[in-house]
């Protein structure tokens, strides 16, 4: 266990340096359209999609020659707090706290400019077949993901300040669009329309469930009963779920079954509701046996394993490890995850690689996606073995 822990505090301490090092800024899969090239696209979306695409799926990087710089990024601060959070209670150093508080004052200042409560998105347009996302639009799923960092820093703390965040977070959340159904209401992914997505839905309500308990909130215990209602029902009988239930998105990915997996997780442990137990052992069982390989290497989807893709690495990594103290075999798993991943893509000077694909690794060094939710990931794999000293 000894040989683990340094093993992954080496690799932490690598990422987090590059991290610092390069003022929390990178590149992202999907930041294609920043390119000086776009006005080419004539502003059609199937024109924008292209090069996005070609940006996103190049083996080599070519944003520097299509004239896309590295930025800062508001899903990449709000990992970054939530692993210095994680180095904290595994170290006990003041500086991790420092740093988690920083990250969270940025977040603050770089919320959406458009609403009154926080909320966070992109800092780049995306285009995608059901339309324009334009940077700064948030979403739920970052906007749940810092709510839940707000909370870890309230609870690891005791400072009222972090309480309140997360209860403003909480109103743009409560704002959002529902799907209400026979079973269930789904919370939408974006303010603007509605879009019932699962891991989105589980997101927001995992985040509203642990708040409610803490403040007493039985509104919002509510809306988050109601949501898990939705998704759960709507589990497939192999314990699966697709990415949605429209026809185009019927697919079955890793890390999006991570996060409906710890959020299920989150809200039957805050809330007590064990309603949705069995759809927990059900998707837990389905996530062990079908996205990784004997070596520990992740898959993309659940019958398909490239592209070998640093976020299906990372919320494997993460949600290993949360599931250490409900599978016996989840924390031995974890660590084989992440062992390969540290050995097969990261860089030498500390940053990881964004995918592998069959004859080639793409290194194009991402901030949130690879760096950010790797120190995250790897932090809490840190402090689950620590606990299991």
């Amino acid at each position: 266990m000894n040989t683990a822990k340094s093993f992954i505090e080496s690799s932490l301490l690598k990422v987090e340096k590059w991290v610092e090092e390069n003022r929390y800024m990178g590149y992202e899969p999907f930041d294609g359209l920043s390119s000086f090239v776009r006005p080419l696209t004539l502003g059609n979306i199937f024109a924008e999609r292209l090069l996005q695409q070609l940006v996103r799926q190049s083996p080599l990087n070519l944003r520097p020659i299509l004239g896309v710089s590295r930025k800062e990024s508001t899903k990449g601060r709000g990992y970054m707090a939530w692993g210095y959070l994680k180095r904290y209670k595994v170290t006990g150093k003041k500086e991790y706290v420092e740093k988690a508080d920083a990250c969270f004052e940025w977040l603050m200042k770089n919320r959406a400019p458009a609403y009154q409560k926080p909320s966070w998105g992109n800092h780049f347009d995306f285009t995608s077949r059901a339309g324009r996302l334009p940077r700064h639009e948030p979403i739920i799923v970052w906007t749940s993901l810092i709510g839940q960092a707000l909370l870890d820093s309230y609870e690891l703390l005791n400072e009222r300040k972090y309480l309140n965040s997360a209860v403003d977070v909480s109103g743009w959340i409560m704002n959002l669009p529902r799907e209400k159904t026979e079973r269930g209401t789904c919370i939408s992914y974006v303010a603007y329309t509605q879009s019932s997505i699962h891991n989105s839905n589980m997101l927001g309500a995992a985040f509203l469930a642990r708040l409610g308990k803490i403040t007493g909130d039985s509104e919002i215990l509510r809306v988050a009963k109601e949501a898990m209602e939705y998704s759960c029902s709507r589990q497939r009988p192999d314990g699966s779920w697709y990415y949605g239930e429209g026809e185009q998105t019927r697919w079955i990915d890793n890390f999006h079954t991570g996060y409906n997996l710890d959020s299920l997780k989150c809200y039957i442990e805050k809330t007590n509701d064990k309603e949705y137990a069995e759809n927990l052992r059900k998707g837990f069982v389905y996530f062990k046996n079908n996205f990784f390989e004997t070596s520990g290497r992740p898959k993309y989807y659940h019958n398909r394993v490239y592209p070998v893709d640093i976020q299906c690495a990372s919320q494997a990594i993460d949600t290993l490890a949360n599931f250490s103290d409900f599978d016996n075999d989840s924390l031995e798993l974890g660590l084989k995850v992440a062992r390969w991943t540290i050995e097969n893509m990261q860089d030498k000077a500390g940053y990881f690689y964004f995918r592998q694909l069959p004859a080639i690794k793409a290194k194009t060094p991402m901030l949130h996606w690879g760096q950010a939710t790797m120190y995250k990931a790897l932090a809490n794999l840190e402090m689950v073995l620590k606990g299991a000293e």
